[in-house]
C-alpha cells in the first residue's frame, strides 16, 4: 500500500519561501516518477513539479526558476522548495506517484495548503 504525506504549508508573504515535504511509503516499482500538483479554488488541477527515477526534472512555465523539485537520496522523501511566491501561487499542494513519465498520478497525497498574501 502506497502512502504519501505532505507537510510544509502554510501562509507566506509575497516574495517568500516555502518548502513542502512528502513522505512515501510502500513499493511502487523501479521506475515510477513523483510530482507535485496544485488545485487552487474554481480551477482545475495542475501539474507543477515531476521528478523521474533517474533524476529528470519538468515544470510548468509559471514555476519555472522559482520552485525546484527534488528528492532524497533513499526516494523516500519529495521536496518542492518554493521561492519568490506570488498570489497566484495560493492553492491546495498535492504529492503524486505514479507509473508514466508527464503524467505521475496514480497515488496520491492528502493535500497542504499553500497561501500567499500580497
Amino acid at each position: 500500500q502506497v502512502q504519501l504525506v505532505e507537510s510544509g504549508g502554510g501562509s507566506v508573504q509575497a516574495g517568500g519561501s516555502l518548502r513542502l515535504s512528502c513522505a512515501k511509503s510502500g513499493y511502487i516499482y523501479d521506475n515510477y516518477c513523483m510530482a507535485w500538483f496544485r488545485q487552487a479554488p474554481g480551477k482545475e488541477r495542475e501539474g507543477v513539479a515531476y521528478i523521474s527515477a533517474r533524476g529528470a526534472l519538468m515544470y510548468t512555465d509559471s514555476v519555472k526558476g522559482r520552485f525546484t523539485i527534488s528528492q532524497d537520496d533513499g526516494k523516500n522523501t519529495l521536496y518542492l522548495q518554493m521561492n519568490s511566491l506570488k498570489s497566484e501561487d495560493t492553492a491546495m499542494y498535492y504529492c503524486a506517484a505514479g507509473f508514466y513519465w508527464g503524467r505521475c498520478n496514480n497515488y496520491w497525497g492528502q493535500g497542504t495548503q499553500v497561501t500567499v498574501s500580497s
